[in-house]
């Protein structure tokens, strides 16, 4: 099958409504996306943590979908990892523009560089769940990180 395949929900899904083909860099278009979504999203913000782990859960699923019916372990064009990463990062800073895009900035950091946990988590954590785990490290980093200097400052 080839991967991906936009008439797929799975790969529709994946690909978050098809962010993850844009080129260069789709996981940093895949982060952008969830990040301007939240912001204009307002209506969600109190119930962050009821959507946040369902999300987490679908996230799962569509990447176990996904990775199965793939040829390579974490196709490049899937994002929902990322779109999961970001809103966990997302979740812990209010909603301000600058809060908003130093979490992006630090969470596609830790998605690219891969610190420890998150590159312990990518080497060896198989299937959808590995794809879904490091993005979901790199979120509490770095959404923990710019808490804690927003908190301070």
């Amino acid at each position: 099958m080839n991967f991906p395949n936009l008439k797929q929900p799975s790969h529709f899904f994946a690909t978050w409504f098809g962010v993850g083909l844009i080129r260069p860099a789709p996981g940093t278009w895949g982060s952008l996306a969830a990040l301007l979504i939240w912001y204009f999203a307002d209506l969600l913000h109190s119930s962050i943590y009821l959507i946040l782990p369902v999300f987490i859960l679908f996230s799962w699923f569509i990447c176990s979908q996904a990775s199965q019916e793939s040829d390579s372990k974490d196709h490049s064009s899937i994002v929902i990892d990322e779109v999961a990463g970001m809103l966990v990062a997302l979740s812990f800073v209010s909603h301000e523009v600058i809060t908003y895009i130093s979490v992006f900035l630090l969470f596609r950091l830790f998605d690219i560089w891969k610190p420890w946990p998150i590159s312990w988590a990518d080497r060896n954590v198989k299937g959808g769940l590995g794809i879904l785990l490091d993005d979901l490290i790199a979120g509490l980093f770095a959404g923990g990180i710019i808490y804690a200097i927003f908190l301070i400052l």
